[in-house]
């Protein structure tokens, strides 16, 4: 991962605190299984040096931005980058203070807490991914309020107080606008380092089509690239929903292709259908049809191997 902060171009400075931070937090053995091993990388040199700086600093960070800006990419790539171990936290309906510190258990003739994955997290110096924050319910949010300000510490009811490896950070996303989602409070906002995403721009896609298809032609990337902003350009103008703007369905349909499907049943399972509406799902097609030949077949798209 250190490789690649080098090809994106971040400075040197930036790479040698990271290396010093993990020399400073070595990793457990109990826990290195949770080092994530990311499938995608995220592009973005500012956003990267931004978010960098703000972990080396002891900040955590909230992501915002719409659907396909790699607000979940980026976090799993930063917990790779500091080789930390990852906990993943989806705040749903359900989720409670309970499920996110523990819950009591018998075990061995005794009571004991379960520890929960903020528990976890906090205790191995790992980091927390929490995931869509503002779905999150109001029990849930004062778990957090004690835990991400300038105490860092966990009052556990009943147990003991827990104070927060020195290693230890949050990155939570949250995605405007979707059902069941509503405004962060501001006592919560302050305690977050905020990083608006971007939407990627082609350059950066037609980098990560080719680092994630590497057989793929660079000017058929190129018109892959081109189509996904001309679905976002749709959804941006009202045209369409957001539902055909899939970044892993345009990646998948792509490795579709390469295993033998038309251009046409590839795209049309991984963009096309994904919305339930008869008039949106022809317009995709058109914008598709402009870009991509519907015969188009791996001997043309792929390099031969």
């Amino acid at each position: 991962m250190l490789d690649f902060l080098r090809q994106e171009g971040i400075s040197e400075e930036i790479i040698r605190e990271i290396e010093s931070f993990r020399a400073q937090y070595p990793l457990s053995d109990a826990s290195s299984y949770r080092v994530p091993n990311p499938s995608y990388r995220y592009y973005g040199k500012e956003i990267w040096e931004m978010a960098l700086t703000a972990l080396l600093s002891g900040e955590n960070l909230l992501l915002v931005g719409p659907k396909a800006t790699g607000k979940n990419v980026l976090a799993e790539n930063l917990a790779a980058v500091f080789h930390r171990p990852e906990w993943d936290i989806s705040f749903y309906l359900n989720t409670d203070a309970s499920s996110l510190i523990g819950t009591d258990t018998f075990r061995n003739g005794e009571v004991t807490l379960r520890h929960g994955p903020i528990y976890q997290c906090a205790e191995m110096g790992g980091f927390g991914i929490l995931d869509e924050i503002n779905m999150a319910k109001n029990e849930s949010l004062a778990v957090l309020h004690a835990t991400l300000d300038f105490r860092r510490i966990i009052d556990v009811p009943g147990y003991d107080r827990i104070t927060l490896s020195p290693a230890t950070r949050f990155i939570a996303t949250m995605n405007y606008g979707y059902a069941g989602t509503r405004e962060l409070n501001e006592a919560l906002m302050s305690r977050f380092m905020v990083i608006n995403m971007p939407l990627i721009s082609q350059d950066n896609l037609k980098k990560l089509l080719l680092a994630q298809v590497p057989n793929l032609k660079e000017e058929y990337a190129e018109q892959f690239s081109a189509l996904f902003d001309d679905i976002r350009k749709k959804c941006e103008s009202g045209e369409i929903s957001t539902k055909p703007l899939d970044l892993r369905g345009l990646l998948s349909s792509i490795k579709l292709i390469e295993n033998g499907l038309t251009a046409l049943q590839a795209l049309e399972m991984g963009i096309v259908n994904k919305s339930t509406d008869d008039f949106e799902r022809q317009l995709v097609s058109d914008v598709l049809s402009a870009r991509i030949s519907a015969s188009l077949s791996a001997a043309e798209l792929f390099h031969i191997r």
